[in-house]
């Protein structure tokens, strides 16, 4: 048996309209070297991002397999993108949906076997080669011509690589707990001059036995200078040697105010009646608008589109000078058949569904209503969204117990059933910071403060 031929695949496509005049582009890298060994890239007409993404993806494994035509089952494909729909669905982790993806993504899967291809999602700024080849095929496009490699300079305009390592990717999306630790150890070694050293991600419950040691002072006095390690060469590490990350994008995260059918806790979603604020919910709106009126760090401000976030969100932009921004992905879970029913009746009707739907993320409420699994994919992509369109600046984000309890429960890599473990008061406040690693941190939950 052949030794393994190991390439890293990055893929991108976009949409100027989406759906607008498409392109994708698609770069093969040596990962011993760093060094590009293809480039593919192709104007497709008018399409949507997604669909540019997955003709990236599908252009980028046939370019891998190309290179190597002899390689059969030894050549080993590590993909990294910026689109987290594609790396969740063709990682097997998310359905997919959408008629037009299954059949790229059923093209995408055939090209290797998937045993052979594993992947990755970067922030888009680690993905600037195939970007600016998907925007070289669609400025094509747009003159009436098709891309050309040799005139090509997405190489150039694309920052030096280092050694591009090939470890298996984490799992979980970008902003969740075990992913960015990984990413923050990873970026400890490069600073440290170890670009060459893997840290291995701790398996759940294991502990990680990988955080850098605190920083080496002086000795204090009559001990002697040094530590074994020390006099041995080993580098010395800790939290200071970490690179300067840039300002996170930090959303905070505003519980809209009370409705008629908030103090009696019935099911309130996006498949009900979309209930206006009540009187109490309304001065809570105002009362939250005072306090970051005080603060003044707010600048964007983002809202589901149901109606008590819509004028809860008004009330704080109206104070700001700012406006609102809606995002589909930040609706409350629609509740099906129990909309408008307290968590009693629904147990009286409906007894076994309640059961089967605390017990399983993947289970709807009665009805055809959303299960906390289809929740969670729609407001990780809305996360995603909002943290590459405002990094490094704070963003209000107007919304809803669960997608609140979901961007939390994500950050701190908790469980599913974390989202039954947390409190969220109308017109509470918290806070998740997301650096560019990928990390996240949770800076605040459920602050009623504003309100007393």
């Amino acid at each position: 048996m052949s030794a393994a031929r190991q390439v890293v695949v990055e893929a991108d496509g976009g949409s100027r309209g989406n759906p607008g005049p498409a392109g994708y582009g698609a770069v093969v890298i040596d990962p011993a070297t760093g060094e590009p060994l293809a480039e593919a890239a192709e104007y497709i007409g008018v399409a949507t991002n997604n669909v540019a993404e997955y003709r990236g993806l599908i252009a980028g494994l046939t370019a891998a397999k190309a290179l190597f035509p002899d390689a059969g089952d030894a050549l080993r494909v590590h993909v990294r993108m910026d689109s987290k729909l594609v790396v969740e669905q063709m990682s097997g982790r998310w359905k997919i949906k959408h008629p037009d993806m299954k059949p790229l993504a059923a093209r995408a899967a055939a090209v290797l076997p998937p045993s052979s291809v594993t992947y990755e999602w970067i922030p888009r700024a680690q993905n600037k080669h195939a970007d600016r080849l998907a925007n070289e095929a669609m400025d094509a496009g747009r003159d009436g011509r098709q891309w050309e490699a040799s005139a090509s300079t997405a190489a150039l305009d694309a920052p030096a690589r280092a050694t591009v390592s090939t470890q298996p990717p984490v799992q979980g999306p970008p902003g969740d707990q075990v992913a960015g630790a990984a990413k923050a150890r990873a970026a400890l070694a490069a600073a440290r001059g170890a670009a060459d050293t893997l840290f291995p991600v701790p398996e759940p419950g294991v502990p990680d036995t990988t955080v850098p040691a605190a920083p080496v002072s002086a000795p204090a006095p009559g001990q002697p200078a040094g530590t074994a390690s020390e006099k041995a060469g080993a580098p010395q590490t800790g939290w200071g040697s970490a690179p300067d990350l840039g300002a996170p994008a930090t959303l905070v995260l505003l519980r809209h105010g009370e409705t008629a059918l908030t103090p009696e806790k019935r099911f309130s979603g996006s498949g009900g009646t979309d209930p206006e604020l009540s009187a109490t919910g309304r001065g809570q709106a105002e009362r939250a608008a005072e306090h970051f009126a005080a603060l003044g760090t707010v600048q964007e401000i983002v809202s589901s589109p149901l109606r008590r976030c819509r004028e809860t969100a008004a009330a704080v932009a109206g104070r700001l000078g700012l406006d609102v921004r809606i995002d589909e992905g930040l609706r409350e879970t629609d509740f099906g058949a129990w909309e408008g029913l307290t968590f009693g009746e629904v147990r009286e009707r409906y007894a076994d569904d309640l059961t089967a739907w605390l017990a399983s993320p993947d289970t709807a409420p009665t009805g055809g209503g959303e299960s906390f699994a289809e929740v969670a994919e729609r407001v990780a992509a809305a996360r995603d969204r909002i943290v590459a369109r405002y990094a490094g600046r704070t963003v209000l984000l107007v919304t809803h117990v669960t997608p609140i309890k979901t961007l939390v429960r994500l950050a701190l890599g908790a469980p599913p059933e974390a989202l039954f473990r947390m409190e969220l008061s109308a017109a509470s406040i918290s806070t998740v910071a997301y650096y560019a690693d990928g990390n996240a941190s949770v800076r605040l939950l459920n602050d009623t403060s504003h309100l007393r």
